[in-house]
């Protein structure tokens, strides 16, 4: 009998130290499971703040425009362009003959544009833009225009309407009045066009037209105002285009980029260079066949230190933060048995999205980088204190400065390199990875149980039976 009980209390206690261990494994899945729905939980205010950022980004828009529209918006300039009407008769129903008014179109055999920008930044709260003033100077020639290429009677050709039109995206940045001369005599142009064939605003003006087979030469003087970029269309057969400014981050933009161009401390000058055979419309054509405006290029001033696109690019990388700070302290937990509760997890993922918003909120009033030091070395101290308060241990707490460090030293260098940034995203995630798996590879996760028991996790299960 004794020896009977003996066996039934050994296989009870055996039941019991496999309840013990197995709890305890089930209790370090728990923690994996309760850690995982945290990040999830996360989510929400990291959601939030990428929401704010945005927020904040189109406010700035809206400022931007406000500004343009009072001062003027970006400027495209197109032409000048001859406009000469004629009659293109047809026989009706009733067999009248009839006519309508149409128009040919003829661009410059020779186009020379040159003009400064002269750059100055505008505030409206703690937002800026960047508008500018440009003096503008268009010259080149017309050769006389030849009907019969389009085959249009000249005997149908309204002369005496003929049309000098240069299209200006937003007419509210001319600011005096345009000097303007063809062969040599004062012309005075109007606002509105002839037609809209070509482009929708522009200025114009009556020009006589010289005698078959002369040249029509021109030039004009335009003070433009406009805001963060200027573009022109290449109408002329050859057409050369010389951009001179003091702004130090020109961003080219368009169809053509630059022949030659210079930056400097001192600013930039750009010249194009443009043959009537780069683009996709000729030298004469009749109606509205061709639209003009998609070839054009030019600068943009570009403001280098834009806060809410970098944001926007580190909230990408806000869950792999917080899983990797959390994964940090999970074996911190394993390895040197320390208990962390979800609670405190849930305040650390706190003060890694609080980051965010303060990089942002101190970035919109001084330097980026800057602002980025501070957010960063404020999160990287509480994290660190924190920890250095649950986990009573000096060489744990260091271990998480310097992973924390590291991480946002990591960020830091993704921002700057734009161009390589998914290689170096993929390369940092493979080190992460290799790194954990390296410090991980001796741990026996089905003894943890057995671990833990020796610090009295299955003795009090044992003890309570």
């Amino acid at each position: 009998m004794e020896t009977n009980d003996r066996k039934e209390g050994s296989r009870e206690e055996q039941s019991i130290t496999k309840r013990a261990t197995s709890f305890t494994r089930n209790s370090v899945n728990f923690k994996i499971f309760i850690i995982t729905m945290l990040v999830i939980i996360l989510l929400i205010p990291t959601s939030m703040v990428s929401s704010l950022i945005k927020e904040r980004e189109m406010r700035q828009r809206s400022v931007v425009h406000e500004i343009s529209s009072k001062w003027g918006n970006a400027q495209t300039i197109t032409g000048p362009v001859l406009t000469i009407p004629f009659k293109q008769y047809f026989t009706d129903d009733k067999g009248k003959r009839r006519y309508l008014t149409e128009y040919a179109h003829f661009l410059p055999e020779d186009l020379h544009i040159s003009g400064i920008l002269n750059p100055e930044l505008r505030y409206r709260g703690i937002f800026k833009t960047v508008v500018y003033n440009s003096p503008l100077e268009i010259s080149g020639k017309f050769s006389f225009p030849l009907f019969e290429k389009l085959n249009i009677n000249e005997k149908n050709v309204l002369w005496s309407r003929a049309s000098l039109s240069i299209g200006i995206s937003d007419l509210r940045g001319i600011k005096e009045p345009i000097d303007a001369g063809v062969k040599g005599s004062d012309i005075i142009m109007d606002p509105g066009l002839e037609t809209m064939d070509v482009f929708n605003s522009g200025i114009s003006s009556r020009v006589v037209m010289p005698q078959k087979g002369e040249e029509m030469t021109f030039n004009f003087k335009i003070n433009l105002n406009g805001s963060r970029k200027i573009e022109f269309v290449p109408v002329g057969k050859i057409t050369q285009a010389t951009i001179k400014s003091k702004w130090k981050s020109p961003s080219f933009d368009g169809a053509f980029l630059p022949a030659d161009r210079k930056i400097d401390e001192e600013g930039f000058s750009a010249t194009w260079k443009v043959l009537h055979l780069n683009r996709n419309f000729p030298q004469q054509w009749r109606g509205d066949k061709y639209k003009v405006c998609n070839t054009s290029f030019g600068v943009k001033l570009f403001i280098a230190a834009d806060v809410y696109q970098k944001s926007e690019r580190m909230m990408k990388y806000a869950v792999m933060f917080i899983v990797l700070t959390f994964t940090a302290f999970f074996f911190s937990e394993v390895m040197n048995k320390k208990r962390i509760h979800p609670i405190q997890y849930l305040l650390i993922g706190f003060a890694i999205t609080i980051f965010y918003i303060l990089l942002v909120s101190i970035s919109e009033h001084i330097n980026f980088d800057r602002a980025y030091f501070i957010a960063s070395v404020a999160v990287i101290g509480l994290i660190t204190s924190y920890s250095l308060g649950i986990l009573k241990s000096r060489v744990l707490a260091s271990t998480v400065f310097g992973v924390l460090a590291a991480l946002y030293t990591y960020l830091y260098i993704l921002l700057q390199l734009e161009d390589y940034a998914l290689v170096m995203g993929s390369i940092g995630l493979f080190i992460v990875l290799s790194a954990v798996m390296y410090m991980t590879r001796k741990i026996s996760w089905y003894s943890i149980a057995l671990e833990e028991d020796e610090n009295g996790g299955s003795e009090k299960v044992l003890k309570q039976s």
